[in-house]
């Protein structure tokens, strides 16, 4: 390049200055344009490379996983396969085993156990003790049903005679024709030869009875201005009936008063309860704990305080049946609280 610019300065050395200085200029001018556009030509050309290679490395990947999604595809399926193959062999072979169990069993069933031939005699003689018990229930309806028609009848027949000898008053005479007996008719009704043959009822007598009275009283004694006899006057009677209650003491107290003080009193001990020594864990004792003997020997202690009080043991001298509570005396309950008929109190 520079030998080239050399030989054209040579020739014409004004004009090729000024040719070399003018491209100096357009190429500076045009510097930052061809610059730009080189630039875009660099990065559409590297782009159009990434990109082929991305889709290159996309189909590569598309392939492999392609190919190892068959691969698991193809070994799921055969043990899928494997599992179907055998459910139906396991099927075939059941059903076959069933109808070979089938077929062993009808006939051993048929020939040890239940015979044809016997058990088609035993069907006829079902069949012919059948007709002969329809033969004998169909007589025996007929004759139940015979039975019951002559009861009605009979039933029928004493109603009519019943009610033919109630009314027997209708019945006609020589000298006055019955209701049944009408002149206007041909013939006198079927009712008429009815109460011609049956005999009218036997009329019963009634007894005269005499006239209830009333019973006759004695007459009261006339009220005086005093009751004659030794009785107490009438506003000290209503006092002594009206008076309010009075219950006893068995009455007003409660029959377990005794356990129920106890229990006021363990709960109010034990609510006051003080205790002036510290309290101290037993890391930090510095004596060595001694338990006490009846919490530490073999037969146990004696809940003192928390369940028995004054005594150790109840049920070692008192009965459970027995009670604290002393049954008063009813005569001295009784005296001025009742009042009867005849009585002083």
């Amino acid at each position: 390049m520079a030998a080239i610019i050399m030989l054209m300065l040579q020739n014409e050395p004004e004009k090729s200055v000024n040719d070399v200085f003018e491209k100096q200029r357009l190429a500076d001018l045009h510097r930052q344009d061809e610059y730009n556009k080189v630039v875009t030509l660099q990065s559409w050309f590297r782009a159009t490379r990434v990109r082929a290679y991305l889709k290159h490395l996309q189909k590569c990947a598309t392939m492999i996983q392609r190919h190892f999604r068959g691969h698991m595809g193809r070994k799921k399926f055969r043990i899928v396969l494997e599992a179907a193959v055998l459910r139906m062999q396991m099927d075939y072979y059941n059903t076959m085993s069933t109808t070979i169990q089938k077929v062993w069993r009808g006939f051993y069933t048929r020939k040890y156990i239940h015979s044809y031939y016997a058990r088609k005699r035993y069907l006829e003689g079902v069949m012919t003790h059948n007709e002969l018990v329809r033969e004998e229930l169909e007589d025996f309806k007929q004759q139940q049903d015979q039975i019951c028609f002559h009861e009605l009848q009979a039933s029928a027949r004493a109603e009519l005679e019943n009610h033919c000898r109630r009314t027997h008053y209708l019945v006609s005479t020589e000298v006055i024709p019955g209701v049944y007996n009408s002149p206007y008719r041909p013939y006198p009704d079927e009712m008429e030869f009815h109460l011609r043959r049956v005999k009218p009822l036997p009329q019963v007598k009634r007894l005269d009875k005499p006239p209830e009275t009333l019973p006759v009283t004695q007459p009261l004694p006339p009220i005086g201005s005093k009751i004659q006899g030794p009785f107490r006057e009438p506003h000290d009677v209503n006092v002594q009936r009206y008076k309010p209650l009075q219950p006893s003491l068995r009455v007003q107290t409660n029959y377990n008063s005794l356990e129920v003080a106890r229990h006021l009193m363990k709960a109010e001990e034990w609510r006051t309860r003080i205790n002036d020594s510290l309290f101290e864990p037993f890391s930090r004792k510095r004596y060595p704990y001694a338990p006490l003997l009846h919490t530490s020997s073999t037969y146990g202690h004696l809940p003192y305080g928390t369940k028995f009080y004054r005594e150790s043991e109840r049920k070692q001298h008192i009965n459970e049946d027995f009670r604290l509570v002393v049954s008063p005396i009813p005569v001295f309950e009784k005296f001025r609280d009742t009042y009867s008929k005849g009585t002083v109190a």
